[in-house]
C-alpha cells in the first residue's frame, strides 16, 4: 500500500525536480551550435512539411512539437513510427523533412524506418541523447538533447530528457517563426476559434452599427429629439453632426444626467448646447481589441467611428462583449 509523502518531503522533491529540469535546459543552451542552424536551414528549404515522430514518451513530445510548428507557420504533422511501418509512411513525401526524437537513439520502431526514408531521400533531423546512436549517425543533422540526469529519483523515467526535447522543439519552432517573418496576425489565422484570434482578426467595421442603425442628429435639434434618437437606436448615445455629416460632438446618457442636474429644459434646449465636444473616435479598420483599450482609457462605453472626420459608424461595449473580444 502506498504511503503519502509528508508535505515537507513532497515540496522538497518537487523543488528538486524543477531544479534538475531547469539545470538541464540551461545546459542544453550551451550545447547548441551550428547544427541547430543547419536544422533550421533544412526545414526552411523543404517544400513540404515537417514529419515529427517519436515512440512512447518521446512520441507525446513529438505530437506537441508538431502542433507548435503548425501553429507558428511551419506546416507539420505527427507520424506514429509503429503505424508508419503499416501504411502511415505514405504520409511522408520526398518534399518533407523528418524530425525524429529518441533519447537512446535506438528505438526499434524509428530505426526500422531509416531504409524507407533513405529511399525517399527525405532529410532526417534527429534529437537524441547520444551522438553515437544509430539515429544520430544516420541523420543529416543531429541535435544533442542529452541531460546529466533524469529528474526521476531512480534516474529512469523520462523527465528531464523529455523536457529538453520539448524545449529544443520549441526553439526550432520559434527560430523558424522568426526566419519566416511570422506575425501575430498570422498566428491568429491559425487560431480563429480562440480568444487570440478574435482579438487579432475582428475589426471595428465587423461590429459597428451603420445606416439606419447609426444614431445621429444635427446640433440644432432639441434635446428631446436627441433623446428619442438615443432610445430608437439603443446605443446609449447619439452622434451630433453638421450638414456634411462631419462629427462635431456626442450626446450620451451621462450628458443627459449632467444636463438634468443643471435643470435644463429638454424641450427648449438644443443638443449642441449640452453635447460633449471632441468625443472618443476610432477608425473602421482598427482592431476591435483597440476599441476595448480606447474605451478603458477614456472610461466610456461607446465609440463613434469616423473616416477623415466623417461619421460612418458606432459601437458600444455590448457589441464587443457579444463578439467575445473582451
Amino acid at each position: 500500500m502506498a504511503h503519502p509523502l509528508p508535505t515537507s518531503k513532497a515540496l522538497a522533491r518537487a523543488r528538486a525536480v524543477l531544479a534538475i529540469e531547469a539545470g538541464a535546459l540551461e545546459r542544453l543552451a550551451g550545447l547548441l551550435d551550428s547544427r541547430f542552424e543547419q536544422a533550421c536551414a533544412l526545414i526552411l528549404a523543404a517544400r513540404g512539411r515537417v514529419a515529427v515522430t517519436g515512440m512512447g514518451k518521446s512520441g507525446h513530445i513529438a505530437r506537441k512539437i508538431a502542433a507548435t510548428f503548425a501553429s507558428t507557420g511551419t506546416p507539420a504533422l505527427f507520424v506514429h513510427p509503429a503505424e508508419a511501418a503499416h501504411g502511415d509512411l505514405g504520409m511522408i513525401t520526398a518534399d518533407d523533412v523528418v524530425l525524429a526524437i529518441s533519447y537512446s537513439g535506438e528505438s526499434d520502431e524509428l530505426v526500422a524506418l531509416l531504409p524507407s526514408l533513405k529511399r525517399l531521400t527525405v532529410p532526417l533531423i534527429a534529437i537524441t541523447g547520444n551522438g553515437a546512436a544509430t539515429l544520430a549517425r544516420e541523420a543529416q543533422v543531429w541535435l544533442d538533447g542529452s541531460v546529466a540526469q533524469e529528474a526521476c529519483p531512480l534516474n529512469l523515467a523520462p523527465t528531464a530528457s523529455t523536457t529538453a526535447a520539448l524545449a529544443l522543439g520549441d526553439a526550432l519552432a520559434v527560430a523558424l517563426l522568426d526566419a519566416r517573418g511570422f506575425k501575430a496576425e498570422d498566428f491568429a489565422l491559425s487560431h480563429p476559434g480562440g480568444s487570440l484570434g478574435r482579438r487579432l482578426l475582428v475589426r471595428v467595421r465587423d461590429l459597428m452599427h451603420t445606416g439606419d442603425a447609426l444614431p445621429a442628429v444635427a446640433a440644432e435639434v432639441s434635446l428631446r429629439d436627441a433623446l428619442l434618437e438615443i432610445s430608437r437606436k439603443g446605443l446609449g448615445m447619439t452622434a451630433v453632426v453638421d450638414a456634411q455629416d462631419r462629427l462635431v460632438g456626442v450626446f450620451t446618457d451621462g450628458d443627459l444626467r449632467r444636463a438634468l442636474d443643471r435643470g435644463i429644459d429638454v424641450h427648449g434646449t438644443k443638443v449642441g448646447e449640452v453635447m460633449t465636444l471632441a468625443p472618443a473616435t476610432i477608425e473602421a479598420e482598427q482592431l476591435a481589441a483597440e476599441a476595448v483599450a480606447l474605451m478603458e482609457r477614456r472610461r466610456c462605453n461607446g465609440l463613434l467611428v469616423t473616416d477623415a472626420g466623417q461619421l460612418c459608424g458606432a459601437l458600444n461595449m455590448h457589441d464587443l462583449l457579444r463578439a467575445r473580444v473582451v
